[in-house]
């Protein structure tokens, strides 16, 4: 069993890895600090319905308007769990309705996040304290994003300490057949689903603050995803770029409102679902570098390098 070591000021202390004592105990945990998986919203627990066999975990909507499955387990897995995960795929896709009246019947729902419930894709995750690296190779030929993530924990008095960790496929070798049926989100995609111009200015400024990035050093990951684009440090957005409507997009950046307020320039609103205020952009009016100040107080406090 590992021990993780906790230096401070006042010395070391050495905490013990506390697995979780059952799988609903996990599945609580999770589902009250939805922080943890940040874009989605979670729905949900233990979902019947139909006439599929077993039930998924958690089932719940991410940013993008997909429908997420959320399969955990309180013990290490392996590939051996992805035809379970199919059968839950296959049942949200062909029983729409069901999921629209579980989003119907939340109170606390997102009012920005708009679904078509004729036409969504269906997203998997899956998460277990340990997940066997092998099954990367084997999620990466289903016609469905799946995301791999371990969660482990560790105990200081009441408080817990959970590791998250997003299983990453490595570099595929030039050989390797390359799955299709999942869409990529480039400038075609832009171009051909909102207004060209607007894309354009989209991917203008996408372009600008990844220059602002790389002169301030800052360690983080370009994403790419049908209604935003994000700048990621590990599992987690910083901020990025967001579609607000087919011409009209925003700045947003996860920092809680009372920092957005203390902060210039004014905030358009504050989205506090998601944790993230937003920023209006105006093309051609909108300069990234009155924004500096609020991009860098969130990349710190992802990175955890604040003074």
């Amino acid at each position: 069993m590992a021990n993780l070591f906790w230096k401070s000021k006042t010395g070391i202390k050495s905490l013990l890895a506390t697995p979780f004592k059952t799988e609903e105990e996990f599945e609580k945990t999770i589902f009250e600090s939805s922080e943890l998986l940040e874009e989605i919203f979670l729905l949900r627990r233990q979902i019947r319905g139909g006439g599929k066999t077993g039930i998924p975990d958690i089932v719940g909507v991410d940013s993008d308007g997909d429908v997420c499955i959320v399969e955990m387990k309180n013990v290490a897995v392996d590939a051996s769990i992805i035809p379970q995960v199919l059968q839950y795929a296959f049942w949200a896709e062909t029983n729409p309705d069901s999921i629209e009246s579980l989003w119907l019947k939340c109170d606390n729902k997102p009012d920005d996040l708009q679904i078509n419930w004729d036409n969504f894709q269906v997203r998997i995750l899956i998460i277990a304290p340990s997940i066997l690296r092998s099954t990367l190779g084997i999620v990466g030929k289903i016609n469905y994003p799946v995301d791999l993530i371990e969660v482990k924990r560790w105990v200081e008095g009441d408080s817990q300490l959970l590791l998250v960790d997003k299983l990453e496929q490595e570099e595929k070798r030039a050989r390797t057949k390359v799955v299709t049926g999942l869409q990529t989100y480039d400038e075609a995609f832009y171009k051909r689903n909102y207004n060209k111009q607007s894309a354009e200015e989209f991917l203008k400024y996408t372009n600008e603050l990844e220059k602002l990035i790389i002169q301030r050093g800052w360690i983080l990951e370009t994403k790419f995803n049908k209604h935003y684009c994000g700048f990621k440090a590990g599992f987690f957005n910083a901020f990025g770029i967001q579609w607000v409507g087919s011409k009209t997009f925003a700045f947003f950046v996860k920092i809680s409102e009372k920092e957005a307020k203390q902060l210039s320039p004014k905030m358009t609103k504050y989205e506090s679902q998601w944790k993230q205020a937003v920023y209006y952009i105006e093309p051609g009016k909108t300069k990234i570098s009155d924004y500096v100040s609020v991009f860098e107080l969130a990349y710190k406090k992802l990175s955890g390098d604040q003074d």
